[in-house]
C-alpha cells in the first residue's frame, strides 16, 4: 500500500494556527508524510513544535531546510553546516550556477526551480550531474493552479521538457504541492492527475508522490542514525561482549 508524501507544504510559520490547519487538511486528504521547509534560522525554533502538531494528526513529520544561496561557495558552506541536522535538503535554484553546483553535490536531495519558466535551468547538463549525485527534480503543483494565461502555458511547456529530460537521464522526480494556503492543497490522486498536463504517466506520477519521496526520507534517516557507518554498513551491536 502506498504512503503518500508532500515534501513541500509551505504554511506561514508566523501563523501557527494556519500551519495546524494545513497539517490537519494534509492528513484529511490522505497524506501520511509531510515536510514543511524551514530556513536555517527557523530550524531550532519550529522543528519540535511542528513535529508535535503532525504527531497529533497521525502524520509523519520530515525535517527539511530549503537553501536559497547567492553563490556556489555559499551553498557549499551551508550544506556543510546543516546536512547532519535535517532529513531533507532542498535547494532553490534561481541561477544556472547554483543549479549546476546543487545538482552535482551529493548532500542535496531536491532541486526546486521558480515558477517563472524563464528562470528554470534544468537541462541535459543539469540532469547528467543530478543523475550521478542522486539529486531529484522537485515539481510544485500550486503554480499550475495560481498561474493563468501565457505564464501557465510557458510553465507547462517547460515542465514537459524537464520531465522528458529527467526521464532520459534517470533523474528521479518528486511532485509536491508547494502550497502556502489550504485552497491550493489537493488529494494525492488529484495531484497525480494534474501531472498528466506535463506528460507524466500514471505509474510515474504515483511514484513521484509516494515511492520516490519516501525513498529519500528513508535513505537520509538511515544516514542520520547513530548506527550508520556507510551505505550498506550498520552497527548491529555495541559492547564488550561483541564477538
Amino acid at each position: 500500500m502506498r504512503r503518500f508524501a508532500d515534501l513541500h507544504l509551505r504554511p506561514d510559520l508566523g501563523d501557527m494556527e494556519q500551519a495546524q490547519r494545513m497539517i490537519a487538511k494534509a492528513a484529511e486528504l490522505g497524506y501520511k508524510v509531510i515536510a514543511i521547509p524551514l530556513s536555517i534560522s527557523q530550524l531550532d525554533k519550529y522543528k519540535d513544535q511542528l513535529q508535535v502538531l503532525c504527531r497529533e494528526r497521525g502524520v509523519d513529520f520530515v525535517s527539511r531546510v530549503d537553501i536559497k544561496p547567492r553563490t556556489s561557495s555559499e551553498l557549499t558552506r551551508i550544506l556543510r553546516k546543516i546536512r547532519r541536522k535535517v532529513e531533507v535538503v532542498g535547494v532553490i535554484c534561481d541561477s544556472k550556477a547554483i543549479a549546476r553546483q546543487a545538482a552535482k553535490d551529493r548532500r542535496v536531495d531536491l532541486l526546486n526551480f521558480p515558477a517563472d519558466a524563464r528562470k528554470r535551468f534544468f537541462d541535459e547538463a543539469e540532469a547528467e550531474l543530478a543523475s550521478r549525485a542522486l539529486a531529484s527534480l522537485e515539481i510544485d503543483i500550486s503554480p499550475l493552479i495560481t498561474l493563468e494565461g501565457p505564464p501557465r502555458i510557458r510553465l507547462l511547456s517547460t515542465l514537459r521538457r524537464e520531465v522528458a529530460t529527467a526521464t532520459d537521464y534517470g533523474v528521479a522526480i518528486v511532485v509536491s504541492s508547494g502550497a502556502n494556503e489550504e485552497m491550493l492543497m489537493r488529494r494525492p490522486l488529484e495531484v497525480a492527475a494534474l501531472t498528466m498536463l506535463f506528460d507524466m504517466d500514471r505509474a510515474q506520477a504515483l511514484d513521484a508522490i509516494s515511492k520516490t519521496p519516501m525513498s529519500i526520507v528513508e535513505r537520509n534517516r538511515e544516514k542520520l542514525s547513530p548506527n550508520f557507518v556507510a551505505p550498506g554498513i550498520r552497527i548491529i551491536k555495541r559492547g564488550n561482549d561483541c564477538p
